[in-house]
């Protein structure tokens, strides 16, 4: 990683630049594989299962056979875990439901919004150096409280064609049964446009690699919705003097492990905590499975040293993590003065990891600097805001001029004669 003390103003764009890569070629692939499964369905997805996740498939359907399995391959206490995780996620969105309210602007003109569910949905649900069935908990848990007639469910297989079961039980816990054995673009694009097997939807969730955002992003152009663009995951600590060095380097190390184009940074008041916090890294990297992987990530991160909490608090900003966590003595203080962020977790305890599977909070979260503009999934993201009005007579008589006099400025005619038919009728 890289150590910044005290930096300039002027240094902040490095500290807060991701890595960039060439996607031009990526681009290209992605482009071509959407194209081929278009236009030939079933057939090209299962070709290029084979040649990707080296499953040679007859069926891309799950079963309720392989459901029932699952259920046998995942541990009672596994799958009490992940029934306590989808509790708390269930009980934080359903809190989230929207009560509309009628509203007279002027007298005899009552506007209001009702939320509609989007119908179809797409879920994307990464299975290979990390099968994440929590995602499968974060996504399909409020598409049920929204009310989404439909949940699809996309996840790829291992070589001989089976789904990871704990991604299974958490789909039969969270009440999605449409699941199909596909990962990668070739299940972007199924969803997008439609097989044979698997129902085109309106909106596609869920994170995934390079290949996958690039489809995302591609499909969303003209085809259909998606929750928000994506990058690499990423983390961003702020810390003092009474900050806890061993949990700071375990949560930097929790994201690092992510993957390899991962980032994490860390900010903090205190020279005594950048070298402890150093030190801790290094001693717990060395014990990680995945510590190439996390080392590689740390590769492109960064430590800064600033002189001031407002410092601390203007560089997170300026970076709009997709997790930050505060760990400071007041820590509720700097959180007003959060702006930018996807979420956060707030004290000594609250550890990304929480956030990540059982605290409730959705873990789907705008990275890449995109948390400046989007926020993370949440029930409205399956959710459509429908607009009502309507006029009585008085209605017509307190907005009627004022509506043919601004559409007659715009030298909209039809737009005047609309309304000037009506006021005519009531006169």
């Amino acid at each position: 990683m890289k150590i910044y003390r005290y930096p300039q103003r002027e240094a902040w764009s490095e500290i807060v630049a991701r890595p960039r890569l060439d996607l031009t070629q990526l681009n290209t692939t992605v482009k071509e594989v959407l194209a081929d499964v278009k236009a030939r369905g079933d057939q090209a997805v299962k070709e290029y299962e084979l040649k990707f996740d080296k499953a040679d498939l007859q069926s891309l359907a799950v079963t309720e056979e392989e459901m029932d399995e699952a259920e046998k391959l995942v541990s009672n206490e596994l799958r009490d875990a992940i029934t306590l995780a989808h509790h708390n996620i269930k009980v934080f969105h359903t809190a989230q439901r929207f009560v509309g309210q009628k509203v007279e602007t002027q007298e005899g003109v009552t506007c209001w919004q009702k939320s509609v569910a989007i119908e179809r949905v797409g879920l994307y649900i990464p299975g290979g150096t990390a099968p994440l069935f929590s995602t499968v908990l974060m996504l399909a848990t409020p598409a049920k409280i929204a009310g989404c007639g439909e949940i699809v469910l996309c996840t790829p297989p291992n070589s001989e064609g089976r789904v990871n079961p704990a991604i299974l039980v958490a789909a039969r816990i969270a009440g999605v049964s449409k699941i199909y054995k596909m990962g990668g673009v070739q299940a972007i694009g199924a969803m997008a446009y439609g097989t044979e097997t698997v129902p085109k939807v309106y909106k596609i969730f869920g994170p995934g690699n390079q290949y996958v955002m690039a489809a995302k992003q591609q499909v969303s152009i003209d085809e259909v919705a998606i929750d928000m663009p994506a990058g690499p995951s990423e983390v961003c600590v702020l810390a003092d003097d009474t900050a806890n060095a061993e949990f700071i380097a375990a949560d930097l190390l929790s994201q690092a492990e992510h993957g390899r184009d991962s980032q994490v940074l860390f900010i903090t008041t205190s020279e005594q905590k950048l070298v402890e916090v150093q030190a801790e890294v290094e001693r717990q990297l060395a014990l990680l499975p995945r510590r190439d992987m996390a080392q590689a990530a740390l590769d492109n991160s960064r430590y800064v040293l600033v002189s001031s909490a407002d410092e601390m608090m203007a560089l997170s900003n300026a970076y709009a993590p997709e997790h930050l966590i505060i760990q400071t003595r007041n820590y509720e203080e700097l959180a007003e003065q959060v702006i930018n962020a996807g979420s956060v977790f707030l004290g000594t305890y609250a550890c990304e990891s929480a956030g990540d599977y059982a605290s409730g909070t959705n873990h789907t979260l705008p990275t890449h600097g995109y948390a400046t503009a989007y926020n993370g999934v949440n029930l409205d993201s399956y959710c459509r805001k429908i607009t009502f009005q309507h006029l009585t007579e008085d209605g017509i008589r307190h907005i009627g001029r004022a509506v043919e006099l601004m559409a007659e400025a715009e030298q909209l005619d039809a737009h005047k004669n609309a309304m000037s038919v009506r006021i005519k009728s009531i006169e």
